[in-house]
């Protein structure tokens, strides 16, 4: 067990925590929307059997400090203010850059406009150009009232490393932009020069096989199709889970992490497209 360093980093009027800590290559763990370095710690400890790992929190999610604003470019300049810090230390190569969800997308973002400063992107069930937005009209009540309810069960984790500061409405409003990034996010990935992979859900929004659920996970398997169609380099691993599959999952994500060279998914089992 390796001991992690902690220090904090202060940007754009808020403090982001990060911890640093295993040995091997170095390797930045981005989190998504509503969860933390925390939640990430299972998959991280993983990890840290094999690569010098950095966590952190994104602005209003765990240790790190409220913000003003809430945005796709607000939590962009979160991991870019990391991978800034992180030239500081004298590092024996670029980082893998791996981004959960959210993550992901900022992942793909960051690559985009600094290139030579990540060895290779690996995008856990995010920065997927998914053909059809997912907060349709139709949809937009049973958003809005999942979000309402996680937002009151999260007043439990106030004060701890797991708490998330924003409203309901907040997180709405962020997954409604992210709809509108992922529409364009193909054009990030034609300028990044990287070996890229994906893990990927199998039932992102649920295992029911029927209403709104059917066709969100149709839709996601559909923008991965779509992104492999043209970048036929991206390695592509299934998990047969729903989003929350860096928490129920964790071995098996490291595992297909470790088990590279030259792509993530070599060893690791596969469903078909």
């Amino acid at each position: 067990m390796t001991t992690n360093k902690h220090f904090t980093i202060h940007h754009d009027g808020v403090t982001t925590p990060v911890s640093r800590g295993g040995r091997g290559r170095p390797l930045v763990l981005c989190p998504g929307l509503n969860s933390t370095q925390a939640d990430l710690r299972e998959l991280a400890e993983q990890l840290r059997r094999d690569f010098e790992v950095v966590t952190f929190d994104l602005r209003g999610h765990g240790l790190a400090s409220a913000a003003d604003r809430y945005s796709f470019e607000a939590f962009l300049s979160d991991l870019v203010a990391v991978m800034a810090e992180l030239e500081r230390f004298d590092l024996p190569s670029a980082p893998v850059l791996v981004g959960y969800s959210l993550g992901a997308d900022l992942a793909v973002h960051y690559a985009s406009e600094h290139p030579g400063t990540v060895a290779e992107l690996v995008l856990i069930d995010g920065a997927n150009p998914v053909p059809e937005p997912f907060i349709t009209e139709a949809l937009l009540p049973e958003f809005r009232a999942m979000w309402e309810d996680m937002a009151t069960a999260q007043q439990a984790a106030r004060g701890t490393a797991r708490q998330v500061l924003l409203t309901a409405q907040e997180i709405l409003d962020l997954n409604v932009e992210i709809d509108v990034v992922r529409s364009e996010i193909l054009d990030r990935y034609r300028k990044i020069d990287l070996p890229i992979s994906m893990i990927m859900s199998t039932s992102m929004a649920g295992e029911s096989g029927e209403g709104h659920a059917a066709r969100l996970n149709q839709n996601w398997r559909a923008g991965v199709e779509r992104l492999v169609g043209e970048q036929p380099h991206i390695a592509t691993s299934w998990l047969d889970a729903d989003h929350g599959l860096v928490f129920t999952h964790a071995p098996e994500i490291a595992q297909i992490i470790q088990s590279r060279p030259g792509g993530v998914g070599r060893a690791a089992s596969r469903d078909a497209l």
